[in-house]
């Protein structure tokens, strides 16, 4: 029991159910209650409007030539690897970062389940140049390996055994 009262535990647990809930509030709200199907754009500033977008594929609509069903696999797989790693590891930063990947990769992975693509809704753009369209669960994938790549490139001091 004295595992679960771990800070890292706790922190990761809380992170990653929020982004969960958020994103999922968020594109009901969005989809179920307002009725968007798609297309619908709403502009906010001259560099970003909300729009609905449906992403086919997986990160930036890499692997968009596979069925829904090979995608969902992919995801499970990555997940439950994402899992035991969270299990193994004990530092905050990474379980907290672990835990963000898993949470925004489950909403998007119920998104692909419920409406069989991944419903994506802020758009940055300059001019010509347009980036990707997101939403919450991208951003808390995105903060999750900044996270991971921070504590790889700054390890945490270990005590010498």
């Amino acid at each position: 029991m004295r595992a679960v009262s771990q800070p890292s535990v706790l922190w990761s647990l809380f992170l990653g159910a929020d982004v969960l809930i958020l994103d999922r509030l968020h594109k009901y709200i969005q989809i179920d209650v307002f009725g968007w199907t798609g297309g619908e754009v709403v502009p906010v500033t001259s560099f970003f409007d909300y729009i609905l977008v449906w992403n086919t594929g997986i990160s930036y609509g890499l692997l968009g030539g596979l069925t829904p069903e090979m995608l969902l696999i992919v995801m499970g797989i990555a997940i439950v690897a994402l899992a035991f790693w969270w299990a193994k590891d004990e530092g905050l930063l990474t379980r907290v970062g672990i835990a963000l990947v898993i949470g925004g990769a489950l909403s998007n992975a119920i998104d692909r389940v419920i409406y069989g693509a991944v419903a994506d809704f802020f758009h940055f753009y300059v001019g010509n140049f347009s980036w990707y369209v997101f939403n919450i669960a991208d951003v808390a994938i995105t903060f999750g390996v900044v996270l991971l790549v921070a504590d790889v490139v700054w390890p945490r001091r270990r005590a010498d055994t």
